[in-house]
């Protein structure tokens, strides 16, 4: 029909953010209908702890997509942080170099996947498929299985600290959501990294190093689920070896919902951002009014059909579509 072929090819970055500033409006009068309790500040400071974690593990995913790939094992690098963070605290290393160590952890894995799917130019998808259960496998195995707390003050205080009227996994989101997007905007990195996923072998042909470039979008993927790990571990007093089960799933979502195209080429940090926190209210709406947890995870796979749905059908619409050629 006329009517949605136009819709369709008005979704843009733009039309998606406002689009999502409406829903999270919309939602917040409804939710605070339905309850007393919603729009008070605790239960803000809550939604946007709990949001804060997502849009961590988010900003890595939102460059992952941007050059049409996937990171299926970005929970599993954050419980491996989480971790190698807590047996380093434990054998008497100080906090910052045990937090410097699940960091390394994390982006090392990350650089592990890169480097397969750049230089073997296997798919993303089997590399980190296989990568969320390696790291999961070695998290089992570094802990016995069995969960490792009791850390300090110090260390919890990177989870369920205050600096403020707001906790420390908020301030980090927020300064990872800001670096994100100047580097996807504004640098070189950025600029590329659409590039791998608009035109991979036009960038290749005009003398760029790609494979550097994703084992670099890789690596920062890595990197911010060790952060999560943290966030995580802190948060909990506890390293769960079984820790940021199915976050990926909320990342996807969260990075689709936000505009970013599953096909490269096209993303957004700021609605990504917007996803994170719609989600998060989402989240917080159907635990106060008390309905079960396992809709959220229906909920969560409907958006990522819908928005997947959307964004193809945006494609095909597209003018030109369907004669656009790589060059020669």
């Amino acid at each position: 029909m006329p009517q949605i072929r136009r819709f369709l090819l008005s979704w843009n970055e733009e039309f998606s953010q406002i689009l999502l500033g409406l829903t999270i409006f919309v939602l917040a009068i409804l939710l605070d209908r339905a309850s007393p309790f919603f729009m008070t500040w605790e239960n803000w400071r809550n939604i946007l702890d709990q949001s804060a974690l997502l849009v961590i593990i988010s900003v890595g995913m939102t460059f992952v997509i941007c050059t049409s790939g996937i990171d299926l094992s970005v929970g599993a690098i954050t419980a491996l942080s989480g971790v190698c963070m807590a047996l380093a605290l434990h054998s008497g290393l100080s906090v910052e170099a045990s937090i410097l160590l699940g960091l390394a952890a994390g982006a090392a894995a990350g650089l592990f996947n890169g480097l397969l799917i750049s230089q073997l130019n296997i798919s993303p998808f089997i590399v980190t498929l296989a990568a969320m259960s390696v790291t999961r496998g070695i998290a089992l195995i570094l802990t016995k299985g069995i969960p490792i707390y009791g850390f300090s003050k110090s260390f919890t205080w990177w989870g369920s600290g205050h600096v403020g009227p707001v906790n420390p996994p908020i301030l980090m989101a927020l300064m990872l959501a800001l670096l994100g997007a100047l580097v996807l905007n504004r640098t070189k990195l950025g600029y590329y990294t659409l590039a791998l996923g608009g035109n991979e072998e036009a960038l290749r042909r005009s003398g760029i190093a790609n494979k550097a470039y994703k084992t670099i979008v890789y690596t920062i993927s890595g990197l911010t689920a060790a952060i999560g790990g943290l966030v995580v571990t802190a948060r909990l007093n506890t390293a769960e070896p079984l820790a940021g089960w199915m976050l990926e799933l909320d990342a996807i979502a969260a990075v689709v919902l936000g505009g970013t195209d599953m096909k490269g080429g096209r993303g957004s940090i700021t609605g990504t951002v917007m996803a994170c926190l719609l989600l998060g209210m989402l989240r917080n709406g159907l635990t106060i009014l008390n309905i079960p947890s396992y809709y959220q995870q229906l909920t969560i796979g409907l958006i990522i059909l819908v928005a997947i749905v959307i964004s193809e059908l945006r494609l095909r619409n597209a003018p030109g579509h369907g004669n656009m050629m790589k060059e020669d």
